[in-house]
């Protein structure tokens, strides 16, 4: 199952996304939002729409969350890079939604910052509400699927200010995108690759997480309610730069796709 958000005719839409001749396309509407599902998206009602190629549509980022929660340093050789030990639990930050930006959308540096650096990630989509997991249970039903995400930072502000919030939190600095599919297998190892310009910055793979999923799922529940829609970032892996007005970043990750933003001053 793939779906996307998108605008048609001056509104926004969900839409599944299917294959067609070897390429993505945008073939139903689907008449709830998918985070109304219940984790099952294939069940929600849908009509037939005139088929638009996913890369002609005009995308909207895939998520409407209530929050976004973040995982800090998840990869050691990240963690390492930036001369910082390795975290003993689970290291969470936020950031807020009016941060999101769609797939094509333009990141905005702010006059206040100096270095603004890209980081990119894998993303899990919450599917139902999550609190108090055990142990023993299973967090693959509470997963409605998968997407990519660029943890965009004001490096020389969170240096600066000790604590993320300023640093992570500036509007656009949440690209996320193209779509949402649950066709991942993230324990058994995913490949996250960074490029800036069409150059290879970061290439890293989801087995390389210090706490896998289940670990942070059941650790974020533990300290608030996930919400069907909120969104998890899991963490960026070593080659993490700068970059400046007028770099494109384009995230990849193998199922889901690429989500590419250009970069300008504000």
């Amino acid at each position: 199952m793939k779906y996307c958000r998108f605008e048609l005719n001056g509104s926004a839409h969900y839409g599944l996304v299917e294959p067609v001749a070897g390429n993505d396309e945008i073939t139903r509407l689907l008449l709830q939002p998918p985070q109304d599902s219940d984790g099952d998206v294939e069940g929600l009602p849908s009509r037939r729409m005139d088929r638009i190629p996913l890369a002609q549509a005009s995308l909207l980022a895939p998520v409407q969350p209530s929050k976004i929660v973040c995982v800090g340093r998840n990869y050691r050789e990240h963690a390492a890079e930036l001369g910082n030990e390795v975290p003993q639990e689970p290291l969470l930050f936020f950031k807020p939604p009016s941060s999101l930006l769609p797939p094509g959308g333009t990141i905005l540096r702010p006059k206040v910052s100096t270095r603004t650096d890209y980081e990119g990630e894998l993303g899990v989509v919450i599917a139902r509400r999550c609190r108090n997991l055990a142990e023993s249970e299973d967090v693959r039903p509470y997963i409605l699927g998968y997407t990519c995400v660029n943890d965009f930072t004001a490096r020389d502000l969170q240096n600066k200010d000790g604590q993320w919030t300023r640093a992570k939190g500036f509007d656009t600095f949440c690209p996320v995108g193209p779509l949402v599919t649950d066709g991942l297998d993230p324990w058994a190892g995913v490949q996250v690759e960074t490029r800036v310009n069409g150059e290879v910055r970061q290439s890293g793979n989801t087995k390389d997480f210090i706490f896998p999923l289940n670990v942070i799922i059941r650790y974020i529940s533990q300290v608030m309610t996930l919400e069907p829609g909120d969104l998890i970032a899991t963490g960026t892996p070593k080659g993490v730069g700068p970059v400046v007005a007028s770099d494109v970043i384009e995230v990849s990750i193998e199922g889901i796709g690429q989500l590419r933003n250009p970069v300008a001053d504000r």
